[in-house]
């Protein structure tokens, strides 16, 4: 691999320098070659033979310079001070096959100077939806971490009861957070600017090229996080914890805590059980991106001679809505195989209303237009287009049937195979659905680990139907069965 471990030498009030604290007994969960082949970690025979103990923590690579970092951040709203990473180090970084940065970051490796009152550990249900999450992120071409494997060990962990330990190698352009910031901010404020200029140089170098190089940077970071953002509700991914020690710079979904994917279409939908009020549910997401970069941008303003004041945030920060409704408004009107233009924009937002006010499944309610516009080529379509139209009553029905019409008036005036394109390309047929990922969960904590497979390789392809899929990886919970909040612990 081709190492390029530039974080390990910046100011080490940054980290800590340390290595992994053993599993007890690793053995084989998972292995991602497609990523590995990514990293170049294929083309080395010793890392590859040695790969359970490198994410057992038994064996450090001689080019490893494993670290924790050190950060702090907001938690629902209200300043956390130092944070930082209590249970994972970023072990290495490296230049990919397509000349992108990646880190290599193990998580539930051991105690660090950062844990707080946590173990420093990972248990093995909360690896296994990391790992899937990631996977069915990238593969949804949604800008994520992903992960190189994971291990299970023998090692005992205690959350709400006693679990086996796991360790998962995570990938991602960056482990920055904007949490980072505001811990140099507290703790370290003589950092600014060689920490910035560290972040122009490393991800955004194109913004050299700029008058003024940190204002470019931000405005980018913003634009990102809005895409990102848009991206994720047009899934119908739910975080769960947008805390901003929780969001990169970058732009890509970092940290699977109480993440979930839609099911029955409720904007409302709370997936994370400790979250009280709802600040994090699914319909407030955009909103508290831009509250988290709102909170993150100010701290710039020591940076004046980078031409950073109170108005030229402003003017950062000011494209982010309208980046999150054009990137949002254009992909919503492709999921239905439209232009975008304001009559296709009142489908959509008409089509949502029926999914929400009968609380049809958001996947499969996209996925089965393809069966309402060719239903002789799409039988699955049609088998799930069918079941909906079966739930829905009397009132509804006439409503959808009227939606119907319009919607097959306006795709009319278009090419058929532009439009079914458009729809294939942009509503999966799987999504990682909860009951999914607790089915590999419930196996693999019988050392079963086939399950995980199955539903690695069939969230490698989600936009086609496949012979390894069961009913079960397409089933809607019933109307009166919410979906489970998910728990933080893990």
């Amino acid at each position: 691999m081709r190492y390029q471990n530039t974080y390990a030498h910046l100011d080490p009030r940054l980290y800590h320098k340390q290595p992994p604290t053993p599993l007890k007994n690793p053995r084989v969960g998972h292995f991602n070659r497609q990523v590995a082949e990514q990293l170049g970690w294929t083309d080395d025979a010793d890392l590859m033979a040695r790969w359970v103990d490198i994410l057992g923590g038994h064996y450090v690579p001689e080019d490893f310079e494993p670290l924790a970092m050190a950060y702090a951040g907001h938690q629902f709203g209200q300043w956390a001070g130092q944070l930082g990473d209590g249970r994972g180090l970023l072990m290495a970084q490296v230049l990919d096959n397509h000349d992108t940065l990646q880190d290599l970051h193990l998580k539930g490796i051991g105690l660090t100077p950062y844990s707080r009152m946590g173990d420093g550990r990972a248990v093995l249900r909360s690896t296994i939806r990391e790992y899937l999450c990631g996977h069915a992120l990238n593969q949804l071409d949604i800008p994520s971490s992903n992960a190189l494997g994971f291990v299970v060990s023998d090692t005992p962990v205690r959350r709400e009861r006693m679990e086996p330990g796991a360790a998962l190698m995570r990938v991602a352009d960056s482990h920055i957070r904007l949490g980072h910031i505001e811990w140099i901010a507290s703790f370290a404020p003589d950092l600014l600017a060689e920490f910035t200029n560290y972040m122009i140089d490393t991800y955004y170098p194109e913004c050299r090229d700029s008058d003024k190089p940190v204002l470019a940077f931000l405005q980018k970071v913003v634009e990102r996080t809005a895409r990102m953002i848009a991206d994720w509700q047009l899934i119908g991914f739910a975080h769960g914890v947008m805390n901003t020690d929780n969001l990169s710079i970058t732009g890509s979904t970092l940290d699977f805590g109480p993440f979930g994917f839609m099911e029955r279409f409720n904007p409302a939908w709370i997936n994370n059980h400790s979250d009280h009020t709802g600040r994090y549910a699914y319909q407030n997401q955009p909103a508290i991106g831009y509250w988290n970069l709102n909170v993150w941008l100010p701290h710039f303003m020591r940076l004046t001679e980078a031409g950073v004041t109170k108005e030229a945030l402003a003017d950062c920060l000011a494209p982010y809505e309208a980046t999150f409704m054009q990137h949002y408004q254009q992909g919503l009107c492709r999921k239905l195989g439209l232009p975008h233009q304001p009559d296709s924009l009142k489908l959509a937002f008409e089509f949502l209303s029926l999914l929400e006010d009968n609380l049809l499944d958001y996947t499969n309610s996209f996925r089965a237009l393809l069966g309402l516009i060719d239903s002789e080529s799409y039988a699955y379509e049609k088998q799930l287009l069918t079941a909906i139209v079966n739930e829905l009553p009397p009132e509804a029905l006439s409503a959808f049937q009227d939606w119907r019409k319009r919607y097959l008036a306006q795709i009319e005036t278009l090419p058929k195979e532009e439009v079914l394109d458009s729809l294939k390309n942009n509503n999966p047929v799987y999504v990682l659905r909860n009951s999914m990922a607790q089915r590999a969960i419930t196996a693999a904590e019988q050392g079963q680990f086939e399950e995980v497979e199955r539903l690695y390789q069939l969230l490698a392809n989600p936009y086609n139907v496949q012979d390894i899929a069961t009913d079960l990886d397409s089933s809607v919970p019933a109307a009166d069965a919410p979906q489970t909040p998910i728990s933080c612990s893990s």
